[in-house]
């Protein structure tokens, strides 16, 4: 079946608020609700005469992390994988001009991200899946797994023997060997590394009025306790002669600690890193591990993307991700999908306590947990929104065999550049 063909097929799987104008490799999409009529070639780039320019960007959180180091690497030398095979095919589908992979193991060569582009996403796979290039990749480094020297968990001892739970435990962010569940960037449009922002070393006591628990960390701990769990990073993405600024980052799950809530307050100030950063007036404090100070410049194009581990209603977060939901400076496009709600309803459980409207959550847990919004595509006020979806089929929709490659969902927005670029 061609591309021009899946519009039926999965205009359920991707609901979306409205509709593309002229979304980049996407004519296979449809947006519920809408006659929008999608005519882009499979792997067009956009018509530079166009007066508007519309990109879709997207946010998977992969599961691709494995239990050792080396592990992703070796999953995908073998191009017959079925779990990476299965995510490419999502991306496939959906066809993103940049995405954000969280929880993908980094290695500092590169090879991990480059294998799964060459091996998985540039060879057709099942489903429909049509080949697709990313010629520009950037693996993040992360502060997972990164031993911090100190006991940061707080039971007298400090780890050290990598590869075990309590080793995770005194990381910088949690991760049995450095590096495991990172994030990576794929992008059909130059990346600007030499102009890219990263925060991994920025100091959570740095951070005015901070929610770290008293009494909690030692002043050894306080000393070396870094902000964020994998890394915030601010990329400059050139397109079209635009800015676009991709804000990523994962934050750490709000659970897995004690009545400290220690993990409950880093997610909810890891968050906030994000809404004090697009104010330059509330972003002095910040610095980045080049020494540079400060946030964005106001009027900056950006969309922050990432498994942000708080859902605004439900769940065990702190709901700071309201102050970035509500903030005047970016869009809330709400994307949806048909087989959140078909979840919800099948599996009951906390679902059946939950508040907020299932059409909207992108991750399935146990029943215990229920499913959950928790991951994000939210551009700024500065660009305009075409459409946005969650790809979550229900179990009797096409590709619903394609649901269950991650606990979470891929999620995506389109939006247009207004004007001149920033």
């Amino acid at each position: 079946m061609s591309p021009r063909h899946l519009v039926p097929a999965l205009a359920m799987a991707l609901c979306a608020c409205s509709s593309p104008s002229t979304s980049p490799d996407t004519d296979h999409l449809s947006d519920t609700g809408s006659d929008a009529d999608v005519n882009a070639d499979v792997d067009a780039q956009p018509d530079a005469d166009e007066p508007t320019l519309s990109l879709r960007v997207a946010t998977f959180n992969t599961s691709l992390f494995r239990s050792q180091a080396g592990g992703l690497i070796e999953t995908l030398q073998d191009p017959d994988d079925e779990h990476p095979q299965n995510i490419a095919n999502v991306i496939q589908l959906v066809r993103p001009d940049v995405l954000l992979l969280n929880e993908f193991d980094y290695d500092e060569e590169q090879r991990a991200i480059d294998l799964f582009v060459e091996n998985f996403l540039e060879v057709d796979q099942a489903n429909d899946g049509q080949a697709i290039s990313y010629p520009y990749r950037y693996q993040v480094v992360s502060n997972t797994g990164l031993a911090s020297g100190v006991d940061l968990d707080g039971n007298g001892q400090i780890a050290d023997t990598p590869g075990t739970q309590a080793w995770g435990n005194d990381a910088f962010g949690f991760g049995t060997f450095p590096g495991q569940y990172a994030f990576a960037v794929l992008s059909k449009y130059p990346l600007d590394l030499e102009n890219m922002r990263s925060f991994q070393t920025f100091l959570w006591a740095d951070m005015p009025e901070n929610r770290i628990p008293q009494d909690f960390y030692g002043e050894d701990a306080l000393a070396v306790m870094r902000l964020s769990s994998k890394n915030h990073i601010d990329l400059p993405i050139e397109v079209e002669g635009h800015t676009l600024h991709l804000l990523a980052s994962h934050p750490t799950p709000p659970a897995f600690d004690g009545p400290e809530g220690r993990n409950k307050r880093r997610n909810a100030d890891e968050i906030r890193f994000w809404h004090d950063y697009i104010r330059p007036q509330h972003a002095d404090y910040i610095y980045d591990d080049q020494g540079t100070t400060g946030g964005l410049p106001t009027g900056a194009h950006f969309v922050i993307v990432g498994d942000l581990n708080d859902d605004p209603v439900d769940g065990s977060g702190l709901d700071a991700v309201d102050l970035l939901l509500a903030d005047e400076l970016t869009h809330d496009p709400q994307p949806e999908s048909t087989g959140a709600v078909a979840s919800a309803e099948a599996r009951q459980g906390a679902n059946n306590e939950h508040q907020g409207e299932h059409r909207f959550d992108t991750a399935r847990f146990n029943p215990n947990v229920g499913n959950l919004r928790l991951d994000y595509a939210l551009p700024s006020s500065t660009l305009q929104v075409e459409g946005a979806g969650v790809f979550w089929p229900a179990s009797t929709e096409d590709y619903s065999d394609l649901i269950h490659v991650s606990d979470h969902h891929l999620v995506w927005v389109d939006v247009t550049f207004p004007g001149d670029a920033n």
